[in-house]
């Protein structure tokens, strides 16, 4: 009588990567060959990754997975990369990107109860997006316009000397222009 468990081919290799190539498309993929051919790949993850958010806007987990398999590395690795490092995004952004200097000059001139009353009108925090998937909302230390603060962005456009009263009329001009 045989005794010896059967062995079955647990070699799904080319699903894996075919499921890979497709969540990343061809560009990346070769990014990613051309980094797998030199002597310490995995070196190449944090500009890959770069390059999967310039892509895609942001580092979705099937990304993640993908570039782990890919450039075969654990997935706890560059999940780890992609989470320490501030630049990298894990959520989608939002149609309109705000971010409020909260340096020094705009602070002083209550860049932090503006912040707060775009928090409160948009019912989120800093770093955060809208459920409509509209505004995203992140600060920054210096946007250098100190003399127009308190200063903010949207989607690069520069708001100067910005108040709490004024919120609410900001974000209503560009949720006319989201619908638009």
């Amino acid at each position: 009588m045989n005794t010896e468990p059967s062995v079955q081919s647990m070699d799904n290799w080319p699903e894996v990567e075919a499921t890979a190539r497709q969540v990343l498309g061809q560009k990346i993929c070769q990014h990613i060959e051309q980094a797998r051919q030199l002597k310490r790949p995995e070196s190449h993850l944090i500009a890959i990754l770069h390059k999967v958010q310039a892509e895609f806007g942001y580092l979705a987990p099937a990304h993640l997975d993908a570039v782990a398999q890919l450039l075969q590395v654990p997935v706890a690795t560059v999940s780890g990369v992609a989470s320490f490092y501030h630049y990298f995004r894990l959520h989608p952004r939002g149609k309109f990107m705000i971010n409020i200097c909260l340096g020094t000059a705009c602070y002083v001139k209550g860049a932090d109860r503006v912040a707060q009353k775009l928090m409160d009108e948009l019912g989120i925090q800093l770093g955060e997006t809208t459920k409509d998937g509209l505004f995203s909302l992140e600060g920054c230390r210096c946007l250098g316009m100190c003399g127009l603060a308190p200063v903010l962005t949207v989607d690069g456009d520069v708001r100067a000397e910005v108040t709490p009263d004024r919120v609410a009329s900001l974000l209503e001009e560009y949720v006319r222009k989201g619908k638009a």
